[in-house]
């Protein structure tokens, strides 16, 4: 992260970067002595690094649990649903200001509502007979996926040109709007929501050897979905909501973990945590220096990382036959 915050448009040597992020948070030192350098490292940069980190450990946390609620290894908040629903409710709010049922709501907070929306929708449909079946959930999510993107395009249709501009920015994901107010709620809803998904651990791992041997071992496997379900809408929305749509890290980083780590949950979510908001780090360094001073929305970076590994996923796990 101080390597990220260090590099940009114009470069700041570690040593700085370093004085001037410990003097903010712990008041050591003696501050900057350039009011440039400071503003650049601490009002724009930092609270940027600091988002990207935070987004990339939600995606990534909710895909892990995603994929095991689901029962499938291809399961993330796309497959699902939550990111289309969240782009819906921005969209609606750059274009034509939400209407009456979304007036006086803010791109951050339509994009929320909008996530736990697609995620109520999929919840809904994906149970038979009072409870919830993987299969039907993953078709739902597509299902619902569908919908509200189509909705979506509708919308982009009644769109100026300036905004439409603005539209495929934010659906495509970006960091570059962070700023230091977004980041405490942020900051909570992450570190909270993934601690309880660590505290479900044990009964993720029952879930792995199949619904039957789960209820043996005394796991209510309805009530266990659904609390699961609930908790990474409110995950994916959140930080959706403050970087728009970016793909395949809730696909790719909880694969690469299991590879190296297993299957335990108890790792595996700590540790996906931290790979996603690497990860994300490194990816968001790279969209704004590939092309300095362009700069690249994340979305299309992860899917040209995120495709062939998918592919390779595909090859490599006979399950899906």
């Amino acid at each position: 992260m101080i390597v990220a915050i260090s590099v940009g448009a114009v470069n700041v040597p570690l040593g700085d970067v370093w004085g001037i992020v410990l003097h903010h948070v712990t008041g050591a030192g003696a501050g900057p002595t350039d009011p440039a350098l400071d503003q650049i490292v601490w009002n724009f940069r930092t609270p940027r690094v600091v988002l990207a980190a935070l987004v990339g450990a939600g995606l990534a946390v909710t895909g892990a649990v995603l994929q095991t609620v689901v029962s499938n290894p291809l399961a993330d908040p796309v497959v699902l649903g939550f990111s289309y629903g969240a782009t819906l409710g921005a969209v609606l709010v750059i274009t034509l200001g939400g209407g009456a049922v979304l007036a006086g709501l803010g791109v951050p907070a339509a994009a929320f509502l909008g996530a736990v929306a697609a995620g109520a929708l999929v919840f809904a449909l994906g149970q038979r007979r009072g409870r919830l079946a993987p299969t039907r959930l993953v078709l739902a999510g597509v299902a619902v996926g569908y919908v509200f993107l189509s909705a979506t395009s509708y919308v982009q249709l009644q769109a100026t040109p300036t905004e439409l501009r603005t539209v495929m920015f934010w659906m495509l994901g970006s960091v570059s709007g962070a700023r230091w107010d977004q980041l405490p709620t942020v900051t909570v809803v992450v570190l909270v929501i993934t601690t309880l998904l660590t505290l479900f651990g044990r009964r993720l791992n029952a879930l792995l050897a199949g619904d039957e041997s789960a209820t043996a071992l005394g796991v209510d496997v309805g009530r266990l979905r659904a609390a699961l379900l609930v908790l990474t809408a409110l995950l994916t929305g959140t930080v959706i909501a403050v970087a728009g749509g970016i793909g395949f890290v809730g696909l790719m980083v909880p694969h690469l973990v299991r590879l190296t780590t297993g299957a335990d949950h108890r790792r595996l979510l700590p540790l996906t945590a931290l790979l996603g908001a690497v990860y994300l780090v490194l990816v968001d360094l790279l969209s704004r220096t590939l092309d300095r001073p362009n700069e690249m929305p994340l979305g299309i970076l992860t899917a040209l990382l995120g495709a062939p590994f998918f592919l390779w996923l595909l090859r490599r796990n006979k399950g899906l036959d």
